[in-house]
């Protein structure tokens, strides 16, 4: 059984680490040899990295990408802590169907709200700007689901001992529920982070000037100038996904102990 185990480990790890591999080599080789033996690593040089970093204005379109994520992570935290306290701890009439009512819009395909999202921001004259690819993240409901059921593990005895002692709901959130959590906000921060850094629709649709392109819409633009040197396009793909595997280097115990709390007790 552990061999078979591990033969499927093998066979799982070769399946997704081969794109990856393929990608670095072709961002390593020279024009001339990219098509030459495509999976065989030789000729090796950084000048490809070089040229995609100048050529392709890849660090503008990283910090504006960065700038965007960051700013969207911190929104969906405080704004999911705090709904999510709202709905867990919270007595007020009404709250079962609310939360109902804002359960379902994960019902709503993202698709089916970029016109009218778009519609909006034009209105606003935010197209080409970071208002216009923030302001509509600022919020997630699957934030505040994720939060609500862990805030509703917390024991209600310490937001009672709390409120005897004078503690008021956001020194209580501060202080008590915000570190027994923490775990489930890291993970919760680092996926939000990834999928806003990733994001490629929505800032296509909106940016039509290349100093507020993200990096996605960077190498849709270099993919679409530079058909004849492939090296190139993968050599940026290479630099757009350094800082994803940083992120996830530096914070991966917070992602497996936010996906593992609660899962053992005693």
């Amino acid at each position: 059984r552990a061999v078979g185990r591990y033969v499927l480990l093998v066979v799982v790890a070769v399946v997704v680490l081969f794109p990856v591999y393929t990608t670095v080599v072709a961002a390593l080789k020279p024009g001339n040899k990219v098509l030459v033996h495509p999976l065989r690593p030789e000729s090796f040089t950084l000048d490809v990295l070089r040229d995609a970093w100048t050529e392709g204005n890849l660090g503008r379109f990283l910090l504006n990408s960065l700038i965007v994520a960051t700013v969207v992570t911190v929104a969906q935290m405080v704004t999911s802590v705090l709904s999510a306290y709202a709905f867990a701890i919270l007595r007020f009439p009404g709250r079962t169907l609310l939360f109902g009512v804002f359960l379902a819009t994960l019902l709503v395909p993202a698709e089916a709200t970029l016109v009218v999202n778009r519609r909006a921001v034009d209105a606003l004259g935010w197209l080409n700007s970071y208002q216009g690819l923030i302001v509509p993240f600022l919020a997630t409901a699957f934030g505040t689901f994720l939060l609500r059921q862990v805030f509703l593990t917390l024991p209600r005895d310490l937001r009672d001992a709390a409120e005897i002692d004078g503690v008021g709901h956001l020194g209580f959130l501060r202080h008590v529920a915000v570190p027994l959590v923490r775990p489930t906000i890291g993970a919760m921060a680092l996926f939000s982070f990834l999928a806003t850094f990733n994001m490629y629709l929505w800032p296509n649709l909106i940016t039509t000037e290349s100093d507020m392109y993200t990096v996605q819409s960077g190498l849709r633009q270099l993919a679409q100038t530079e058909l004849d040197r492939p090296n190139l396009v993968m050599a940026g793909v290479v630099i757009a996904a350094l800082p994803i595997v940083l992120v996830l280097v530096l914070f991966q115990r917070q992602l497996v102990r936010g996906l593992t709390a609660g899962a053992v007790k005693g």
